[in-house]
């Protein structure tokens, strides 16, 4: 349930992330508007209405699309039929002439089923007849509609059951909606702070969007967010369950990530300011909470609640005040900035003064608790005499060792060597293991050796992110199991790891990047894969190609070509190490669906075919066929990925460029 509730939160970011275009159409035309009110402000405000006034549709697509196994167009179109069949059966109209009555006799619930809700419903019961059926074959007489084809056809009998469902249970349910709205409402301020601080609190299991369909979008006739927008509502009341985040976000957040910071132990302030820091400036400019929430949401939970506590009483305050701003993706910077000129938008430079003394809320209130309760916050878990002696623990060193080889034996160590370790695969950028038991590892010292991070799948198998150069620390790992190394301390004067990274690169050069097949682009953050999407390899992006022609990303060499086929590295002039990875957890195919037509040492051009891909074999073994460009030796550069005019991308298409500092 934990693991669909995140899959179901980052495919909610798919439709979310079309409400910042609509958001700026909408900006713009009423800054546009602020100063001449003529066709082209309302051209721009109809343009961006025109988005906001689908939403549940976008949500029925987008969830059908995001939750479905390798995020086929058939899973969309599954979405759209499911929400337009009991949109369209189950409106008023329909239903007076199903039940034989008068327009005016039909419940008003019927008025309001186009709504979020049913379009969430809609995308995951789209997503589910997807993921069991898109491979069924039926009689010869019938394959026509065999395999996708069957999809959009299940959903709609599926939709029709549930319609005759819904005219049921319906009525009910939104009269229960529509009750708890205006008892919330109904509590003024107090109402919104009820509402931010249960917000916060659900975040971890996923449900606060939920409880956000209610307030933000059109399931109990709130529909905060879109009446923002629109301008329509009461001045100073529309926005009121929107505007006391921002001061949290942009100002209470990150001043407790310092009060984080400078509670961490002297030994761990560098990573840990490293840490915050991101978390920081996410959370200010774009809103984006999650990198700074999680951080410690588990490992320091009465933080938590208190962080919870805190946007309940912003909330409330800003309400009690009348200060409202909106948004359209989350509380941060750009968004605040973009509803300034909004004219339903009542005193929101004040929201930055409220910011201000949430950050001094927030940064005392975290050390207070902290220090208080000894809350292990990140940073504060101590480096102790054990931790030291995990961190020395290795096989024997014959004084001869490569860096390889002593990474290995550190890991090699940390996992409790022979006798825990069973099995040593390894596939483009991580050790694939099987133990007797995951938990009787030490991450701390495999992190510490070097790897990139750590991915626990369950109690037996177990992942370990090192890099495009695996294959020769799984070399070497296999090597100290073979021979049954035994571990022990080093010696005193061996030398450590490196601590500091230079990148060896010439300055000032730029590299530029292209798409590597006729596709969609997909942001790196969006790769249904965590070690591509946390970035553990290094920056990069995406493609969904649409047939199996793939192309070189850059101009340069090829580095290598894995044995396994399915990744091919590339080096600019520049000396950026690209990695071009084809499809994901393809590596347990053996080459069998890649044909690569380049080899090592040899020239190439961007746009230049490197490999024939056969992409229905890796969807028939129940891979995905994403493309994943990344620039695997990213220190000291700077990235600037362009803004697409359209996500459909063919290989001449210039995605971004890196630039060595």
């Amino acid at each position: 349930m934990k693991n669909y509730l995140q899959r179901m939160g980052r495919s909610l970011q798919l439709p979310v992330a079309v409400l910042p275009a609509a958001a700026l159409l909408v900006g713009i035309g009423n800054w546009w508007n602020s100063y001449s009110s003529d066709i082209v402000a309302h051209f721009l405000q109809a343009g961006g209405n025109a988005v906001l006034g689908q939403l549940p549709l976008l949500f029925a697509v987008g969830l059908a699309l995001g939750m479905s196994k390798d995020k086929d167009g058939a899973a969309a179109l599954a979405g759209l039929v499911a929400f337009e069949l009991p949109t369209n059966v189950l409106k008023p109209e329909s239903v007076a002439t199903l039940l034989n009555i008068k327009l005016t006799a039909v419940n008003p619930a019927f008025a309001q089923i186009g709504n979020v809700l049913i379009g969430i419903i809609s995308g995951l019961i789209a997503a589910a007849l997807y993921n069991r059926f898109h491979e069924t074959k039926l009689p010869m007489a019938l394959s026509f509609f065999s395999g996708k084809r069957l999809v959009p056809i299940l959903a709609a009998l599926t939709m029709l059951l549930v319609s005759v469902l819904l005219m049921l249970v319906w009525p009910p349910i939104y009269s229960a909606l529509v009750a708890f709205g205006k008892f919330i409402v109904g509590l003024g301020a107090v109402g919104a702070g009820l509402y931010g601080f249960f917000n916060r609190l659900l975040i971890p299991t996923g449900l606060h969007q939920a409880l956000n369909s209610v307030f933000w979008f059109d399931v109990a006739g709130i529909n905060d967010i879109g009446r923002f927008l629109a301008s329509k509502g009461t001045k100073g009341i529309t926005g009121m369950y929107q505007a006391g985040f921002f001061p949290v976000m942009m100002f209470g957040l990150p001043a407790g990530a310092y009060a984080i910071y400078r509670n961490a132990i002297p030994e761990r302030k560098a990573e840990t300011a490293s840490l915050m820091m991101a978390g920081a400036f996410a959370a200010f400019f774009t809103g984006v909470t999650g990198p700074l929430e999680f951080s410690f949401m588990f490992v320091a939970w009465p933080l938590y609640v208190l962080h919870a506590v805190f946007t309940g009483l912003s909330l409330a305050f800003a309400a009690f005040m009348h200060w409202t701003a909106g948004f359209a993706f989350s509380a941060g910077l750009v968004d605040f900035i973009m509803s300034l000129k909004n004219p339903i938008a009542n005193q929101p430079l004040m929201l930055i003064v409220q910011g201000l003394v949430m950050a001094v809320i927030y940064y005392f209130g975290f050390d207070f608790a902290i220090k208080k309760f000894h809350l292990m916050t990140p940073g504060r878990e101590p480096v102790t005499a054990e931790d030291e002696a995990d961190d020395l623990a290795l096989a024997d060193n014959d004084g001869d060792d490569d860096k390889y080889t002593v990474q290995a034996k550190k890991i090699y160590a940390a996992l409790g060597g022979t006798d825990n370790l069973t099995v040593i695969d390894n596939c483009t950028t991580r050790l694939r293991l099987q133990l007797k038991d995951t938990n009787a590892i030490n991450e701390n010292a495999i992190k510490r050796s070097g790897a990139a991070g750590i991915n626990r799948i369950d109690d037996h198998n177990l992942q370990i992110i090192i890099g495009t150069e695996v294959q020769f620390v799984a070399d070497a790992l296999s090597k100290l199991k073979a021979n049954n190394a035994p571990i022990t301390s080093s010696s005193a004067n061996e030398a450590p790891a490196a601590t500091e990274v230079t990148s060896g690169l010439p300055s000032g050069v730029t590299s530029d990047f292209y798409s590597v097949a006729n596709g969609q682009y997909v942001d790196l953050e969006n790769v249904n894969d965590p070690t591509f999407a946390q970035k553990m390899l290094g920056d990069g992006f995406a493609i969904e190609p649409s047939d199996g022609t793939i192309t070189a990303p850059v101009d340069g060499t090829v580095l290598n070509v894995f044995p396994t086929k399915h990744a091919i590295g590339f080096k600019t002039a520049a000396g950026l190490e690209v990695l071009l990875h084809m499809g994901i957890d393809t590596v347990e195919l053996k080459g069998a669906p890649f044909d690569v037509q380049v080899e090592a040492g040899q020239t190439v051009n961007h746009g230049d075919v490197v490999a024939k891909v056969d992409l229905d074999a890796i969807k028939a073994a129940g891979k995905q066929t994403t493309m994943i460009v990344i620039i695997t030796n990213m220190p000291a550069v700077g990235l600037m990925k362009y803004k697409l005019t359209s996500s459909n991308v063919a290989p001449a298409t210039k995605i971004m460029d890196a630039t060595t500092k």
